[in-house]
């Protein structure tokens, strides 16, 4: 593998969009994939099994949104969470003070994510 961009793929947001991705991947040897968002990942996991390995002993694979259910797949996926809460009261909290005329800054506002750590994941393998 030579540059980083070798191992960007971009894709549909979609199971399949997913395995084609990670299949492209694959075939570069990679042993972990993060993807951008939950279902890309379980496109990923099926294109893993399908080259003949395993989910994470031979392939980690990352999800992204903590997706209803994502703890009941197999694996469990590992994935990273938003804090959907925290996001929808600051968006609620500056639309109300624009609607009662309050001045609106345009600083960005930001989040902490959480990795929810479950079965899709193993530590690096070393390479020899």
């Amino acid at each position: 593998m030579s540059q980083s961009s070798d191992l960007v793929e971009r894709t549909r947001f979609s199971l399949e969009g997913g395995h084609a991705a990670a299949t492209r991947l694959l075939a570069r040897g990679v042993t972990a994939i993060i993807c951008a968002s939950d279902p890309l990942a379980l496109g990923a996991i099926r294109a893993v099994r399908r080259a003949g390995m395993s989910v994470p002993a031979d392939v980690s694979v990352v999800g992204y949104d903590d997706s209803a259910f994502m703890s009941c797949t197999d694996p469990p996926l590992t994935t990273v969470r938003q804090p959907i809460d925290a996001i929808g009261r600051a968006a609620v909290e500056l639309l109300t003070g624009q609607i009662e005329g309050a001045q609106v800054t345009a600083e960005e506002l930001f989040f902490e994510p959480e990795i929810v750590a479950r079965g899709s994941t193993a530590a690096a393998r070393v390479r020899v």
